[in-house]
């Protein structure tokens, strides 16, 4: 499977207490968006998206951009 690389990468929280995770491809971005326990608009555009991009709808760009939203929305967003 050909991952959809993006720039720069997105670094959110894990399920792992003090563990940042760089999210820097659509297919993880999508994985770890099923993880999170709250969805609000922000995560429903992302994940919206993710799924655009595997079928060519939006590019790696536009999800790399909706998921940092979401992950500030959610409180997911880390610095790096």
């Amino acid at each position: 499977m050909e991952l959809h690389w993006f720039s720069p990468v997105v670094p959110v929280r894990t399920e792992k207490v003090g563990i940042t995770l760089g999210v820097s491809n659509v297919e993880t971005a999508a994985e770890e968006l099923m993880k999170w326990p709250e969805r609000g608009p922000k995560w429903n555009k992302a994940v919206q998206l993710c799924i655009d991009c595997f079928e060519d709808r939006a590019s790696p760009q536009d999800v790399q951009k909706a998921f940092e939203e979401a992950a500030k929305e959610q409180g997911m967003l880390r610095s790096l």
